[in-house]
């Protein structure tokens, strides 16, 4: 000991290098535990090599500090600390990685919502104080509900506002009151813009209304479903894309503007892909009784209720789901330098701020290198906007379906560009992106799964394209267009896609083929004629289909037999008002509402007499149900339009496409 003191200075040296020696291996060696599954044989062969070249160097650093050998010292020394550095570096590295990973893990216990108080943007008003005690307020009737009743009760509470509430049934509801000039104070979810903003006669909602006020309330998840299914066997992925104006997605609203659904085996190294119509008529399983809807709207419960109902109706289970917002998906594509992309026309778009004018994002067609806007700008496209630019850029044809081909190409363009990444700078970059816009329920020990995963992949990946090794099998739903009053919702005719049964129940099974709960039908005949070339058949495509949809006709100008026979077959109960006997003239539900919705309709007779006591036209028992209750119905349900109906149709089916001046969502 005397020996190795002598030089004190050498050896405080000594102390000083052997600790943080000693530190940076452990701080590595933690971080290297960290990346389980993750080339477990590399990782561990690697901590015994470093492990014995600290001890070595070490036990070098005491002997030659006993013999007092300066030069040799100081060389050990410097190998010492170019050691701990490079370890502290490769650590720092590796926890910074894991970090992102674990902030990308959806495993907040709370969701936050926000609320806002809303008028039109003609309002001289900008702020509470300016509110006239006069004024009442907008709520939802609903008490449970968090942005439309309890938030606005803390802000009265907590603001001390001494205005009366008017309660509504529905948001919509509201809208058209503050629209009207019913009511000029409403609150809506802070992100009513996005969330109505895509249905007809609520597009400009942004340009006619203005916030007044904002508030946001943490509420406790209830236990969400997880997967423990290790990667290593065949999964299935819900992709979403976020409809949001904002970077981060933690203040970014949930309208899932883009649904895609994966299935990988890693087995076989096959996957499908699915892009879901964002109008499909769909149960919602987060609505009451599970009422139909656009599956669009599941999103705005979040993606629980989202993932549920893809699972309900695709009957396959969703292990995980990745969200990521729009803004996202810019700053993604630039980071890596851009997408090359087949542009099969010339288009142009909104940026991703829903701006025009001079932030107008404009496409060439032909093969080309994209960037972050325009790469976003085509996967939002699905119909020309004439009235937004020339004729140059509007002139072709695009649906959801041609959107959904886009969405997948730039999925695709993506991930062929990740092999490419090389400079730590990049990584970083997509790292701050990736931690900031895209979350998951995926649990950080099974992305890092996903490496292995990969691996594999690229290794069948002869030329470098990913996508050519993953085996994409691209799926697709096939339906009819309708116009479907949304009853029990917000009671518009909406227009929905109302998928075939028969393409359902082809992709569904194209998923479970590859996640492996089916046996694949082995084809056994193959025709081929050389003058004609062959098309490769997409499942679940089809021209024409059958569904169990059923619309509630108008009942207007038939007899009340005709309207028994209809509300009896489908059960609905049928009440009469007045004591008219000639044919319906009115009717309390809209034609065009699902059958399913339907409980009770009151029709109008001809010849009716005003304040006459309803009689059922079921049975002789003649409720005192009164006419009070059916007019307050009628009250909130629009009149539709008198049409000439068939004389004795048998059960109406779905109506044909819409007219060409209505435009889908």
């Amino acid at each position: 000991m005397r020996k190795l003191t002598r030089h004190k200075f050498a050896f405080i040296c000594f102390l000083l290098i052997t600790l943080g020696l000693l530190g940076a291996t452990g701080y590595l060696f933690y971080n290297l535990l960290l990346l389980k599954n993750i080339e477990t044989f590399l990782r561990t062969v690697s901590m015994v090599v470093i492990g014995i070249i600290v001890l070595i160097l070490i036990l070098f650093a005491i002997r030659f500090l006993r013999k007092y050998k300066k030069v040799k010292l100081v060389l050990v020394f410097l190998l010492m600390i170019i050691l701990a550095g490079g370890q502290a570096f490769v650590a720092y590295n590796i926890g910074k990685v894991y970090g992102t990973l674990t902030k990308v893990t959806d495993n907040t216990e709370y969701t936050t919502y926000s609320a806002s108080l809303v008028t039109l943007a003609s309002n001289e008003a900008e702020k509470l104080k300016d509110i006239s005690e006069d004024d009442a307020l907008g709520v939802l009737e609903d008490e449970t509900s968090i942005e439309g009743s309890v938030i606005p009760s803390e802000v009265i509470k907590k603001k001390e506002l001494i205005n009366e509430t008017k309660e509504y049934s529905g948001f919509i509801e509201m809208i058209d009151a503050l629209k009207n000039g019913e009511i000029n104070y409403i609150f809506l979810p802070t992100n009513y813009d996005v969330r109505f903003g895509t249905m007809e006669g609520y597009e400009d909602l942004d340009e006619t209304t203005k916030v007044i006020y904002t508030q946001t309330k943490k509420v406790k998840k209830e236990a969400e479903k997880t997967s423990t299914k290790p990667i290593t066997e065949p999964f299935s992925i819900l992709l979403m894309g976020v409809d949001s104006e904002m970077e981060n997605l933690a203040d970014s609203s949930f309208n899932g503007d883009s649904l895609m659904v994966l299935t990988f085996n890693p087995k076989t190294l096959s996957s499908t892909i699915l892009s879901i119509p964002r109008d499909s008529y769909v149960p919602i399983a987060c609505f009451d009784n599970q009422r139909k809807n656009k599956i669009t709207h599941a999103a705005w419960q979040g993606e629980s209720c989202m993932q549920k109902t893809i699972e309900n109706f695709l009957d396959i289970d969703i292990d995980y789901y990745v969200k990521i917002n729009f803004k996202g998906v810019v700053k993604l594509v630039d980071t890596l330098g851009g997408v090359e992309v087949d542009v099969p026309y010339s288009l142009c778009e909104q940026d991703s701020n829903r701006q025009w004018g001079e932030n107008t994002v404009y496409i060439e067609e032909g093969h080309q290198k994209l960037n972050g806007e325009q790469a976003l700008a085509f996967a939002r496209n699905r119909h020309p906007n004439p009235s937004k630019c020339s004729a140059k850029w509007t002139n072709y044809t695009s649906n959801d379906f041609i959107r959904g081909q886009h969405q997948q190409e730039i999925v695709e363009a993506l991930l062929n560009k990740f092999k490419d990444v090389k400079s730590l700078d990049t990584v970083y970059d997509l790292l701050d992106t990736i931690s900031s816009s895209m979350a998951t329920n995926m649990s950080t020990e099974q992305i890092l799964s996903l490496y292995n995963v990969l691996k594999d992949v690229a290794k069948n990946a002869s030329d470098g394209n990913l996508t050519d090794a993953l085996n994409i099998q691209k799926l697709y739903l096939s339906g009819s267009d309708a116009r479907i009053i949304d009853y029990g919702g917000t009671n518009l005719s909406l227009y929905n896609y109302v998928l075939y049964d028969e393409s359902v129940k082809a992709v569904s099974n194209a998923m479970k083929v590859n996640l492996g709960e089916k046996k694949e039908k082995v084809i056994k005949k193959f025709s081929f004629n050389i003058n004609e070339p062959y098309e490769e058949e997409v499942i679940g495509k089809m021209d024409s289909g059958t569904n169990s949809i059923t619309l509630l006709p108008s009942f207007v100008g038939q007899s009340l037999s005709y309207v028994n026979s209809f509300c009896g077959a489908n059960g609905i109960k049928v009440n009469v008002s007045g004591s008219g006997s000639g044919t319906v003239i009115s009717q309390s539900v809209a034609a065009g509402a699902n059958v399913e919705d339907v409980s009770s309709i009151t029709v109008t007779l001809a010849g009716a007499v005003a304040n006459n006591r309803p009689s059922s036209s079921s049975s002789s028992n003649n409720s005192s149900s009164s006419t009070n209750e059916t007019e307050k119905e009628e009250e909130k349900t629009e009149e539709p339009p008198v049409e000439t109906p068939p004389k004795e149709p048998e059960e109406p089916t779905i109506p044909g496409a819409p007219d060409d001046t209505e435009t889908p969502e």
